[in-house]
């Protein structure tokens, strides 16, 4: 009896301390890679073990009556063909686990949306061509990616929510076909605010740079505006998991850098109580010599 009457004020502790510890949640990163031949192969980006989605950029040229057109920057070119060759490094990715997405637009580019009808034409080529459709003529070969990611930093937010729609409705065919979007951190974003509101998006990698007067990125030691803009997206928005996009190194933005060791004890810390938490997205490969080795552990 008396070993009981001890135990229960033990018990209680233990139950009083768990109840304090705020949740954290575990993280995974996300890469861009495609945009410089010096980065190393996609095969070589997967095999690091570090990565757990990379999106292949860009499909930078489409709608509005366009040729569609891959950019792939120093690796090949789609234009003669060149880019099949990638087919079998796309599904060694996917062996291992890693979820490979098609990135459209980027910075520079020519694409816009004119219609609802443009939009699902669109999507009927990114479905026949890069996803579970068939076509005589697909870039990137036979291998079929999982998703689409929507780089939108050009022309107006019309019609992109109808482009997730459609292709969202092709998971119906027996393959989801994931959707991920990199809005700029200014909320809403100009461009894509009205297609990350229909809760259609699995993972939004949100630009944390790049954006230095709108008061919602890391700056001289300042960790507040990144954590309030942070805040204002996670409740604000419908998604699966929402991830804190990053450059890997002071030269892959012009500015919103943050030092491995202030994103791991300041930053990390705080936004991993989010159940909404996905993990870093980084820009980019090229550019990732050693960030991500630096982070991993903490994401």
């Amino acid at each position: 009896m008396e070993r009981k009457s001890q135990a229960k004020p033990i018990l209680f502790f233990f139950v009083l301390v768990s109840a304090l510890i705020e949740t954290s949640y575990a993280g995974d990163i996300a890469i861009y890679w495609g945009q410089n031949g010096n980065e190393g192969t996609l095969s070589d980006t997967c095999a690091t073990g570090r990565y757990k989605y990379v999106n292949i950029g860009f499909l930078n040229t489409f709608g509005n009556g366009a040729t569609p057109g891959l950019d792939l920057t120093g690796h090949c070119s789609s234009a003669s063909n060149g880019c099949t060759s990638h087919s079998d490094e796309i599904k060694s990715c996917q062996n291992q686990g890693i979820k490979v997405m098609l990135s459209l637009g980027g910075a520079a580019g020519s694409y816009s949306l004119a219609s609802q009808e443009d939009a699902k034409s669109v999507a009927d080529y990114l479905w026949n061509n890069f996803l579970g459709g068939t076509s005589s003529s697909r870039p990137l070969g036979d291998a079929v990616l999982d998703g689409i990611d929507f780089d939108i930093e050009a022309g107006s937010g019309q019609y992109w929510d109808d482009l997730a729609r459609s292709l969202s409705a092709y998971s119906s065919q027996g393959r989801k076909v994931y959707l991920t979007a990199a809005p700029q951190c200014p909320f809403p974003d100009a461009h894509l605010g009205t297609a990350i509101n229909t809760g259609l998006f699995d993972y939004v990698w949100i630009q944390f740079y790049n954006n230095p007067l709108a008061q919602c990125q890391y700056a001289s030691g300042n960790t507040k505006d990144i954590l309030n803009s942070w805040n204002q997206w996670t409740t604000s928005i419908n998604a699966g998991s929402i991830f804190i996009g990053l450059p890997a190194s002071e030269k892959a933005a012009g500015n919103g850098y943050i030092p491995s060791d202030v994103l791991t004890s300041q930053i990390l810390p705080t936004i991993k109580s989010s159940a909404k938490y996905g993990g870093v997205m980084l820009w980019s490969k090229f550019y990732d010599n050693n960030y991500s080795t630096a982070i991993i552990n903490t994401v």
